[in-house]
């Protein structure tokens, strides 16, 4: 019985390794994934497992393969791609924005080609300006389009505690800085970073194009009502598409980019939000007569942003904004959407492109 249970691990992780190699998901191969016909064939050549035991040595030999894969690439990190320093395609410094409030922590990032329009980048909520942004910037990059990286007020570096209406300038002060070096200037806002930004737009922020990702009109939860929110998108991210994100990191890494700073408040997040009034700031800027390209993209099995708010503001920017509801996708996994991250680029690009 042993033989056979180690027989049907070796059979795992061969066919496991063999796959992560056909799908270049460097983060979860341990042998460039060469080895895992080799390693199926010698298991298989070693005893026949029993399905009793193909079925139990699964798990374990899932384990193996991640841990393993994490042991061998112990620098295979996303996150190191967005430090500061000069890189064959890229430059990447770290700065500090003035503005009305104080300083705003940022890094910029410029393709070494050079660039005449750039994309300042404004996480979530709970999150910071490297939150499994390097996917986003790269695709960026890669069409010439400069990127700013910002921390808002109570989130990542910034010295401020989330402050309602002092938020608005962790965008506006950015933006600003952005239109003094470039010819063309787009801001993209995601979750709470997207209703900042529509609201610091609607208050005479400049831009020329304006992008959301998953931002909700308001956002009001009880207890019950967020844990079952919490377990439903811990349910819903675990999808195909995402794999992608193991091309550029191992388990080990893409997980510890999920942790940050956390938020320091003197406003909580569902009173920000009924300040920052989305719909109020979407329809002060479809009225006005020069107004930015806008760029809508929601999660189609959102748990946070409802179906019937996703309608709404697919309505109220009806003959304005371009709208995409992303299939499958959820609160959390959107950001990191191969779609997402391609409608949203390819967009931009054609946007921000100078005659």
């Amino acid at each position: 019985m042993l033989r056979s249970f180690l027989s049907g691990i070796g059979f795992w992780l061969g066919l496991m390794e063999g796959l992560a190699g056909q799908g270049e998901l460097r983060g979860l191969t341990w042998g460039l994934g060469r080895l895992g016909p080799l390693v199926s064939v010698g298991a298989l050549a070693m005893a026949r497992p029993k399905p009793l035991a193909l079925a139990t040595s699964l798990p374990v030999a899932a384990a193996l393969q991640v841990g393993l894969a994490s042991l061998s690439r112990p620098r295979l990190n996303p996150r190191l791609r967005l430090q500061p320093g000069q890189y064959l395609d890229r430059t990447i410094e770290r700065v500090a924005i003035e503005g009305a409030y104080g300083l705003v922590p940022a890094l910029h990032i410029t393709p070494n080609t050079g660039a005449r329009s750039a994309v300042c980048v404004a996480h979530g909520s709970g999150c910071d300006k490297t939150f499994y942004a390097w996917r986003l910037t790269d695709e960026c990059i890669g069409q010439g389009l400069a990127v700013l990286l910002i921390d808002l007020d109570g989130h990542g570096e910034s010295p401020r505690a989330q402050a309602y209406p002092a938020i608005l300038e962790s965008v506006a002060a950015p933006a600003r800085w952005l239109r003094e070096r470039y010819d063309r200037v787009a801001l993209l806002g995601m979750s709470l970073g997207g209703a900042v930004t529509a609201r610091a737009v609607a208050e005479g922020t400049p831009c020329d194009a304006l992008v959301l990702w998953e931002v909700a009109p308001q956002l009001r939860l009880n207890a019950d009502e967020y844990r079952q929110v919490q377990r439903s998108e811990a349910l819903r991210i675990l999808r195909p598409t995402l794999l992608h994100l193991f091309r550029d990191g191992t388990i080990y890494h893409v997980v510890r980019a999920w942790q940050t700073s956390g938020i320091r408040a003197e406003i909580g997040t569902w009173d920000l939000f009924d300040h920052l009034d989305l719909m109020e700031s979407l329809g002060r800027l479809k009225a006005q007569a020069t107004r930015p390209q806008l760029l809508l993209i929601y999660a189609e099995r959102d748990a946070i942003v409802s179906a019937e708010a996703t309608e709404a503001v697919r309505t109220t920017t009806e003959g304005w904004g371009e709208f995409h509801l992303i299939p499958g996708a959820s609160h959390v996994s959107l950001p990191s959407e191969p779609a997402t991250i391609g409608t949203t680029v390819t967009w931009l690009a054609a946007k921000l492109r100078l005659a």
